[in-house]
């Protein structure tokens, strides 16, 4: 069977991966997304699905209910490791805004919701070390550490905590994180990702590396595994695990910048040559590889959802912006419809809660979604966004009684990254709000709302989201200029989609009906 690269061509950052049998199970970064910390399930290596998520929620506070001016954006879950250890599952991420590490464990790891222990530490970009019947965290950016746990998993053993060895300084703009560690044949392997600077002539992009070790002394060997951007220049494929099939073939699976659309996986062979593992082909990643497997499809990461069911529970592909407010939506209340309630006044979109997103894909995303505006009520709006940075939304608003169908954006150069890294106070000041209104006949009810996520060029030229609405779920018509996507650090993840629904004015509005969301992923033929 092939396999054609990238592995998705959606966000799926920060993978890790181990077998069991022969299934394989992913873990990726989803950052403030709710339920947090999802597990994909493979066959064959090309196609996955999500069949479970680590934690519903990683705190019930002001950061992660967007309460208070407070929030999560940039943070939350990141780079979560994975091991299976005498039958039972073990995750670990960090979360820098609560300053803490989060240790999960599970006896069924397509079960969601795993118990946990929280580390009173930010053991940064760590992963777990099993070396001579003891496990380990080894973790840190550039001064890399190494930190015992205890044989319960309970916690650490106090006084293990110590410096395992020092990464390069001279010449590199990004020292050694993302660590994933293995052991065979006798040797410990710590691969990490680095980033040497611009040189006169030569453009300085990620890389990974791996250091060799006998025993935790700290004595290493260090090589350069797979320096490569692929056709996307300046953007290094790296960062992520290395894993072997039933057959003793073995794989990686590291990850690209790919601009708005997100952080994208790439599958490579795994050659061991003089003890050293060897990513790529020829020291490049292939744009195709055969694979043992015979082809065993799964559900998309990406669905179309008719919201049409008998119980309060999401498809796996959903996640909320935050924690939602589980008492202002439903799927009951209005059998075939998502229900979002209006409970508190927002102002902004980043500020609302209850957002229900999922990602987009390169080259290009269509979403569709019909909503019925009958119980709106003054202040509200409702409807479909682009979720990034420079976001746009397209919804029906109320006021004074009266509709209207409302394409807002924030308009304004890219904020530099002295203002993005001030948060989302700052970036509201740098940006204005640009508004086209097209008001609705008096006694309109339902609209048809569609935005098309253009990544043509992927990632080399423009990428942008258009907006569009219909009367009649038939004939649609652009509101508004198309919005010009990129990716930033603010947020830390790929342009989403969402189906938003907040009230401007009131404490309490009233509430939206979503029906028949739509995905495409293929560009259709006819002019747009």
């Amino acid at each position: 069977m092939k396999i054609h690269n990238p592995l998705f061509r959606a966000d799926m950052p920060d993978p890790d991966i181990i077998r069991v049998g022969t299934d394989f199970y992913m873990v990726s970064t989803t950052m403030f997304y709710m339920p947090s910390a999802p597990v994909l399930k493979s066959r064959d290596l090309k196609h996955w699905e999500i069949v479970s998520y680590i934690c519903e929620e990683i705190a019930d506070n002001d950061i992660y209910r967007l309460r208070n001016g407070r929030h999560a954006y940039g943070k939350g879950q990141w780079a979560t490791s994975l091991m299976q250890y005498k039958g039972r599952f073990y995750a670990c991420f960090v979360c820098h805004d609560m300053e803490k590490t989060y240790l999960f464990s599970t006896d069924d790891i397509e079960k969601s919701d795993w118990d946990r222990i929280v580390l009173d530490h930010v053991y940064h970009d760590m992963s777990f070390l099993n070396w001579e019947g003891r496990n380990y965290l080894v973790y840190g950016n550039g001064e890399i550490r190494i930190v015992e746990l205890k044989e319960d998993f309970s916690g650490i053993v106090e006084g293990t905590d110590r410096l395992l060895l020092q990464t390069p300084t001279e010449g590199v703009g990004l020292r050694c994180e993302g660590c994933r560690a293995y052991v065979k044949d006798g040797w410990i392997y710590l691969l990490f990702i680095d980033w040497p600077k611009d040189q006169p002539g030569k453009r300085g992009m990620r890389r990974e590396v791996c250091y060799r070790l006998k025993d935790l002394s700290g004595a290493f060997e260090r090589k350069t595994i797979l320096h490569d951007d692929m056709w996307l220049a300046g953007c290094g494929i790296a960062q992520g695990p290395i894993f072997d099939d039933q057959e003793g073939n073995w794989y990686a699976v590291m990850f690209q910048d790919s601009r708005a659309v997100g952080r994208v996986p790439f599958l490579m062979p795994v050659q061991w040559k003089d003890g050293w593992p060897v990513l790529g082909i020829d020291g490049k990643v292939p744009e195709s590889l055969e694979v043992p497997f015979e082809e065993k499809e799964t559900e998309e990461v990406i669905q179309s959802d008719s919201f049409s069911h008998q119980e309060n529970v999401l498809k796996k592909v959903w996640q909320w912006n935050h924690v939602p407010d589980r008492e202002a939506w439903s799927f009951t209340e209005r059998p075939g419809y998502l229900r979002l309630k209006n409970r508190k006044p927002t102002e902004d979109l980043l500020k609302a809660a209850n957002t229900l997103t999922q990602r987009t894909a390169a080259p290009y995303s269509e979403f569709l979604v019909n909503l019925d505006c009958s119980g709106m009520k003054d202040g509200d709006y409702a409807g479909l966004c682009a979720l990034v940075e420079r976001y746009g939304q397209i919804g029906v608003r109320q006021r004074n009684g009266k509709r209207s169908i409302v394409m807002r954006r924030r308009e304004g150069q890219r904020a530099p990254m002295e203002i993005a890294g001030r948060g989302m106070e700052a970036l509201q000041e740098w940006y204005s709000i640009q508004e086209e209104e097209v008001f609705l006949a008096a006694g309109s009810e339902s609209v048809w709302l569609r935005i098309v996520f253009r990544f043509d060029s992927w990632g080399s030229g423009a990428e942008t989201a258009g907006f569009f609405y219909s009367l009649d779920g038939e004939d649609y018509c652009q509101l508004g200029e198309d919005l010009s996507l990129f990716y930033s650090l603010s947020l830390f993840v790929g342009a989403r989609v969402g189906v938003f629904s907040y009230n401007e004015e009131c404490p309490e509005g009233g509430w939206a009906d979503f029906r028949e969301f739509t995905y495409r992923d293929g560009k259709r033929k006819e002019e747009i």
